[in-house]
């Protein structure tokens, strides 16, 4: 028989999302099950951000190593050992893990369950022995890799970012299909490492992004030896003596490629199969789990967050969706979710990061906008340190509100978080043009950009008049 369990909420998933609302709700001493039938942690930790963060940081200091005679340090060409390379991204997993594991979320009080989960109800979760009746429910079970439905797919040894870090060996020439973020990040990375790499999209290489800043990142990963080739569809995959070999329809005629290994980066959808959604009411979406601005389900017991919600795939996302639910859940405040304060990243070299609207939203949504642009080449931190590729772009309405801000070039992932305050503290560009910032260093050209924004009162008339009235009192 099984054991019957009621408390106030039931997670289901361990990964970012799911374990911030069982902390977060076990602080308060509020009772909870978290229920993972896979590892702690989630994606990001054991096949996402951590390891493919891991794997970036290695395969840089490969690049700087190359790029060192630049500062008149001469190193030679960079020797990879492939397989200490994938240990120090499982040590760093390692490293991680104590603080995602069920060890320590049982010292929290959290009644961890290993198991499959399935609601047989409406209020009713069967996960291994136990029946668990909750007040509220939390879906949190993550996403996985689209697999598109191209011919021969399916019968060749084909990569994901779940596989990818398990490899022994470098790729003589790894193929990737898809090109956003995490294709691009993983074709650099593999590229700096030794590999030779070629990537396909069948629309426009890093395609949410603005294209002015994604036309940067684009030059450099072109200028480091990686083919990209953009508007490329798949007809069929083959598998070949050597690898695998693509065959490919693009704008100008057939193209074929062949590698040796090959990596599908082709987005996510959320995982949702198995966990008997239909018997608690809850709708599915092409994406994931349907939810409204408060990421209630239409089972007003159950939230959906994170990548399983289908909208915003992030772990800063799924940490801001854990505190939204959780002010409602514990404290019956109102929260609403607004994607415009919620950053992005790509960690390229240069990076790519954006919070808010671009140029085309914010014209729709406000009317005339103001474009704020300031170059990396006229920082002088940049100038030191040779990363002059980049600029920031800001997008403003005409009365100095910021309603948008990217960034390209180096730190750029580290110098959104300023902006995103900005966004989410509805600040002005008159309390950027305040701030004091340390020189030399980035972020100076975010204050940089704000104060052309007040470059042409200086050469107003009626400026000027008062200031030449002013000075005859001394």
């Amino acid at each position: 028989m099984a054991t019957v369990l009621s408390p106030d909420i039931c997670v289901i998933g361990a990964g970012s999302a799911g374990l911030s609302v069982a902390a977060g709700a076990a602080a308060f001493g509020v009772p909870v099950v978290l229920i993972e039938r896979g590892q702690m942690g989630g994606e990001c930790l054991n096949t996402g951000c951590v390891p493919s963060k891991a794997l970036i940081a290695a395969a840089k200091h490969a690049h700087a190593v190359r790029k060192a005679a630049e500062f008149g340090v001469i190193a030679g060409a960079p020797v990879i050992d492939f397989e200490k390379v994938q240990a120090h991204v499982r040590a760093v997993i390692d490293a991680i893990a104590p603080h995602d594991s069920a060890e320590r979320f049982t010292a929290m009080g959290v009644k961890v369950i290993r198991a499959d989960a399935r609601f047989t109800g409406r209020d009713t979760v069967a996960a291994g022995e136990y029946v668990i009746r909750a007040r509220r429910f939390v879906i949190a079970t993550g996403s996985s890799t689209v697999i598109p439905p191209i011919p021969g797919l399916a019968d060749v040894d084909y990569l994901t970012n779940e596989t990818l870090f398990d490899l022994k060996s470098l790729p003589r020439h790894l193929l990737i299909i898809g090109a956003g973020p995490v294709g691009l990040e993983m074709a650099q990375a593999h590229r700096r490492l030794g590999a030779e790499v070629t990537v396909v999209d069948m629309g426009k290489a890093l395609s949410k992004e603005d294209p002015e800043l994604a036309d940067i990142v684009l030059g450099q990963l072109r200028d480091e030896g990686i083919s990209i080739f953009e508007h490329c569809r798949v007809l069929s995959v083959e598998k070949m003596a050597a690898g695998t070999r693509l065959n490919c329809e693009t704008q100008t005629g057939p193209l074929n490629l062949e590698g040796s290994a090959l990596l599908v980066a082709t987005g996510k959808k959320g995982n949702t199969s198995g966990l008997g959604l239909e018997a608690a009411g809850i709708a599915v979406t092409a994406t994931g789990i349907a939810v409204d601005r408060s990421l209630r389900t239409q089972n007003r017991r159950v939230y959906a967050i994170g990548d399983a919600a289908g909208g915003l795939q992030f772990t800063h996302a799924a940490s801001y969706h854990a505190s939204l639910v959780l002010r409602e859940i514990l404290f019956r405040l109102p929260a609403r979710e607004n994607r415009d304060i919620v950053p992005r990243a790509t960690f390229t070299d240069p990076e790519i990061a954006f919070v808010g609207l671009d140029e085309q939203e914010a014209r729709r949504r406000y009317g005339p906008v103001e474009i704020l642009r300031w170059p990396y080449a006229e920082n002088d931190r940049a100038q030191a340190e040779h990363n002059t590729a980049g600029l920031i772009k800001v997008v403003t309405t005409r009365r100095g509100k910021v309603v948008g801000a990217g960034i390209v070039g180096k730190g750029a992932a580290e110098m959104i978080g300023l902006w995103s305050l900005v966004m989410s503290s509805r600040l002005r560009l008159s309390d950027m043009r305040e701030a004091i910032l340390p020189y030399p260093t980035m972020t100076e050209i975010g204050k940089r950009a704000v104060i052309a924004y007040y470059t042409p009162l200086t050469r107003k008339p009626f400026v000027r008049a008062i200031i030449r009235l002013l000075r005859r009192f001394g």
